[in-house]
């Protein structure tokens, strides 16, 4: 994942920072609890393609 890209990449629900989770690659936002899925290097950043995080989850 290029690091410029992250660095403006928000949450496009709450336009909240996202933190990147390479071992699974997706990228993670606390205040909704959701992970968008990151598939062949290019994030989807759609809410319908998120998945909710459970709560061991969010850290």
């Amino acid at each position: 994942m290029d690091s410029k890209l992250l660095d403006i990449l928000v949450c496009p629900i709450c336009k909240g920072p996202l933190i990147y989770n390479k071992a699974v690659q997706e990228l993670v936002c606390k205040a909704e609890r959701l992970a968008f899925p990151i598939r062949d290097d290019i994030p989807v950043m759609l809410e319908s393609e998120a998945r909710t995080l459970g709560e061991d989850e969010v850290v």
